[in-house]
């Protein structure tokens, strides 16, 4: 891989591999990392934190305005540099053409967040308040969040994993969310969707297992403040939405050398402190 940045990471040696724990100022300088749907949300407040801690971030959004907008927004004062490249996920040549210039920009990748998602809203906007069964679905709305929210996935890994496998490291983080919700009554075809990429996520770890790329799960631990809240969403209830920057510690963890060989781990944000300390104590 160009850039002279092979070794970055060390390699993956084992489910259970030896890591320390570390405090909050975890760093990630140096690293280059791809966050699919990067422009707000999730993706936005993963981005941010990783800037912070001297990441170089490329955001990926179906708009390239929207994205380069974002990512200036987002690389403003902050330590890591930050590019904006649009990607329609669902697109298998969009995909390459993004991939080869995040790598073109960096001199290569070591970290892809698949995060890229739409949620319930846009095939059923009252989806809350008025579940639709699942034969009340349209085959449009259901191909286009699966092929959006899973196949997306498959195809954004499918077009980086080569340059981590050249490079003899790098890491995956696929973004998730709980399994309540993926089997909740009136969640086709979101829950489906989600609870494929998990599916996705633990036969890409058992692919790559033992190669020096791993691949982990992450998932905020409950509703987040974002563009996937339903219209009409109770104030009293939208209180209770987690912050985006939930994602903060978590992925920041995950983009530094203090996560080397971490891998096929399902880790949800809200509890990462408690996680990490018994990961670590059973990893010794």
């Amino acid at each position: 891989m160009p850039g002279g940045h092979a070794g970055l990471f060390r390699r993956g040696r084992s489910r259970r591999a030896s890591v320390s724990l570390v405090s909050d100022d975890d760093r990630a300088d140096g690293v280059r990392v791809l966050i699919t749907g990067g422009t707000s949300g999730l993706g936005a407040g993963m981005a941010a934190a990783l800037l912070a801690a001297g990441a170089s971030v490329a955001v990926t959004g179906r708009d390239a305005g929207r994205a380069e907008v974002a990512a200036r927004e987002l690389g403003a004062q902050q330590t890591g540099r930050a590019v904006g490249i649009g990607m329609d996920v669902r697109d298998e040549g969009d995909v390459a053409r993004g991939v080869d210039r995040a790598v073109e920009e960096f001199g290569g990748l070591d970290v892809l967040v698949n995060n890229a998602g739409i949620g319930m809203r846009t095939v059923n906007p009252r989806f809350l308040s008025e579940p639709q069964p699942f034969w009340s679905v349209s085959s449009d709305g259901f191909r286009d969040l699966v092929e959006t929210n899973l196949t997306g996935y498959f195809l954004v890994a499918r077009a980086v994993v080569p340059h981590l496998l050249e490079a003899g490291s790098g890491r995956v983080v696929n973004v998730s969310m709980n399994h309540e919700t993926m089997v909740r009554k009136g969640f086709v075809p979101y829950g489906p969707a989600r609870a494929g990429a998990e599916a996705l996520s633990r036969i890409m770890a058992a692919d790559l297992e033992g190669t020096g790329v791993t691949v982990n799960v992450l998932l905020p631990g409950g509703a987040t403040a974002s563009g996937m809240v339903p219209d009409g969403f109770p104030p009293d209830l939208r209180a209770h939405l987690l912050d985006p920057a939930v994602m903060g510690p978590p992925i920041r963890w995950l983009c530094s050398p203090a996560a080397a060989g971490v891998h096929d781990q399902r880790i949800v944000a809200t509890e990462f402190d408690r996680w990490r300390e018994q990961y670590v104590q059973e990893a010794r």
